[in-house]
Order: structure tokens, then sequence, then C-alpha cells
């Protein structure tokens, strides 16, 4: 007769259980206290700490413990009247950005050759979740007002910018984005089903460039090329914008080529360096 072996699993203590459970509440908490820093925008920059709490929905003891944790590391400021705005700390890391961002420094002096070139504004962008975020941008005296600058972000489906890096992603990343967005896509154009979005981005990835005519802002024509990382992922874009009745279509074949090749020696520059750019595509959504 065989012995059956005991098994050697083992079986979680309630001690392991709480420290786990606890831990999943800790990540949590650290979520919905850095999410305070959302609520400000251009047409909200003050809050004060009864308008943060009821926004957050927290307890109020919790609330000023998120409050003040983040107002001693300088990521809030005390303002008049008890109310509170983005602090210093963020001025301070976006200097370590500018200093440190592969992309940025990669596509600074290539932005200022394609105003040169171009006469038109040029922009570098780098994908973030499921939106496309401004990295740096160099103006030309014909910028469009609503120009998109560092730190705004754009859809995914919208715009030169965006849909030269929508069009790189994976299959399994795409077949995602057009499952949870089908109404948007079909509305931008790109494809009311899912062979036609596929095919359509196919075409553009094949082309290595993309060109648009009022998809963000009336009147304003993009062009975009992809920027890549050093396994041949999508890291972001580089691309000009300006107005469409400055811009003269017999030169937009030159214009084209101008923007692919910034595209391609800015995905060289980066892929120089090995730390923080040789990494997958952001996950999308």
């Amino acid at each position: 007769m065989t012995k059956t072996p005991e098994s050697t699993a083992t079986v979680p203590t309630k001690e392991a259980e709480e420290k786990t459970r606890g831990g999943a509440m800790g990540a949590n908490s650290l979520v919905r206290m850095l999410s305070l820093l959302d609520m400000f925008t251009p047409s909200s920059p003050s809050w004060s700490s009864d308008a943060l709490i009821s926004a957050l929905g927290t307890s109020r003891s919790t609330g000023y413990r998120y409050i003040k944790a983040l107002a001693d590391i300088g990521l809030l400021t005390p303002v008049a009247e008890g109310n509170y705005m983005l602090g210093p700390r963020i001025i301070e890391l976006d200097l370590q950005i500018r200093n440190c961002d592969p992309l940025y420094n990669a596509a600074g002096p290539l932005l200022k050759k394609l105003v040169e070139q171009t006469q038109f504004s040029s922009i570098a962008c780098a994908l973030y979740s499921g939106s496309v975020l401004c990295v740096r941008e160099e103006l030309s005296p014909t910028s469009p007002s609503r120009m998109l600058s560092r730190g705004q972000k754009r859809p995914l489906f919208r715009g030169a910018a965006s849909k030269i890096i929508l069009a790189h992603l994976g299959p399994h990343q795409l077949r995602s984005i057009f499952n949870k967005h089908k109404d948007t896509i079909a509305t931008s154009g790109l494809g009311a089903d899912w062979a036609s979005f596929r095919s359509n981005l196919s075409d553009i990835r094949r082309a290595g460039h993309t060109v648009t005519v009022g998809e963000f802002n009336s009147g304003v024509i993009g062009v975009a090329a992809p920027v890549l990382n050093h396994a041949g992922q999508i890291l972001g874009s580089v691309g000009i914008a300006g107005p469409e009745e400055k811009f003269d279509r017999a030169e937009l074949d030159r214009i084209v080529e101008l923007v692919m090749d910034a595209g391609q020696k800015v995905t060289e520059r980066v892929g120089l360096v090995a730390s923080g750019t040789d990494r997958p595509a952001r996950s999308v959504g």
C-alpha cells in the first residue's frame, strides 16, 4: 500500500493574513492621499482643508493627516485663509526631470531645429497611461493659441502626436483599447469596427508618420513621427503643429521627411541611455 505524502503547503496564519490585508490598505491609503494633488487645477488652484477632505470622502482625522503629510514634504503649501496650493517640492522635481529625462533632453536640440526648418512649433510627447503627455515644446512666431505645451495631456485618438503613438502599440493593447473605446474611436475616424481600426493603424505605422488637420484644435495642422526605445517599442512622438492657413501643401513631403528624420534621431539619442528608457510601452486603457 502506497503511503500518500503529506502536503508541504502551509496554511496562512491569522497574523500573515492581517499583514497582507494591512499592506493592501496601506497602498490604497497612499494612492488616496496622492490623489489630492489631482484636485489642483488652473480653475481651482487653491483648496481649503474642509473642501479637500469633503472631496476625498475620508474622515476628518484621516484627511488632516493626509494634508499634513503632503505639506510636510512640500507637495502642498499653506496660503491665506487656511487654504492650500501645490507646493515648491513639485518645482524641484520638475527641475530634476528636465535635467535627467532622456526624452526631454534628446528631443531638445531637434525640436529647435524643426522650428528653424519648418517655421512651425514643435513638440515631443510621451505615452502616459491612457493618454499622451507633452514633455517639451519649442514655439514659433506663428504658434497656435492652444498649442499643446509641457505638462498637458491629450487623448490617444485625436491629433498627429497621439495617433502615431497609438499606431505603434501592440495588438493586445489595441484590442483592449478598442473594446473599451469603440464609440470614441469611431468618431475619431480610426474605424467603426476592429478590422478597420487595425487596418487604419497599420497604414499609419507603415508610413512612419501621420498628418492631421483640425482634429484637436480647429484650423491646426499637425505632423508627427514615432520615438522608440532601444527594444523598438513606442515611447512617444515628435512633431510640428501650426495654423493651416500658413501651411504650404507643396511643402508637405519635405516637412514629413524632416519630422521623420527628427523622430529617428531622437530615437537614436534615447537609445544611448539604457537606464529608464529600455522598457516596454506603458499599459494603456
